[in-house]
């Protein structure tokens, strides 16, 4: 959605790549994990040969962070429940790896990547307000446990940086970083 609000052309390719990590710092692991992802499709899609004079991928990680702690994805509802009792009426931190990996015709490849920080927070929670925001579901597939896009939006108080890249894509800074690298997004 976000890059199609920014009026890229893209197509979205999935990412096999393993997602298991562990480093210091939370930007250190999604310029990782980014470049893991990225990496991943450029090697399916030089397997599978492409016919395009050259391609530019974009990959991306988000997670989230509060304590030193690393916030990714819930793995069940108690663990959704737990992540946002701890955001509850604090300050996070949202972090976004990307990675761009340039295939020229000939499969050569190049890569750029950075992370994004934006800071969020949240108002405390009551334990019937987490319990009916996790019953839509909408937590289970979000990194922190929660979607700043969707229902959980009522319950931000406030945003430092770039909201989206807290929905999962800072597509302006995308857009810097190509500009810095002589690339035309529009072009691609």
């Amino acid at each position: 959605e976000l890059m199609a609000q920014a009026g890229f052309a893209f197509e979205v390719l999935v990412s096999e790549a393993d997602e298991t990590i562990e480093t210091e710092t939370p930007g250190e692991m999604v310029e990782v994990l980014s470049e893991r992802k990225a990496a991943a499709v450029a090697e399916e899609i030089k397997r599978q040969g492409f016919a395009e004079e050259s391609v530019l991928l974009v990959g991306a990680d988000t997670m989230v962070a509060i304590d030193g702690k690393k916030l990714g994805k819930p793995k069940d509802e108690a663990d959704a429940k737990r992540m946002l009792t701890l955001l509850s009426g604090r300050k996070h931190a949202v972090y976004t790896g990307v990675t761009f990996v340039f295939l020229d015709k000939n499969g050569r490849a190049g890569a750029h990547t950075f992370y994004e920080k934006t800071e969020v927070t949240m108002k405390p929670l009551s334990e019937p307000e987490i319990d009916r925001y996790v019953a839509t579901g909408e937590p289970m597939d979000k990194a922190g446990a929660y979607g700043i896009q969707g229902k959980c939006a009522i319950y931000i108080e406030g945003i430092e940086g770039d909201y989206n890249n807290v929905v999962g894509l800072p597509v302006a800074r995308i857009y810097k970083e190509l500009q810095k690298l002589g690339i035309d997004p529009y072009l691609w």
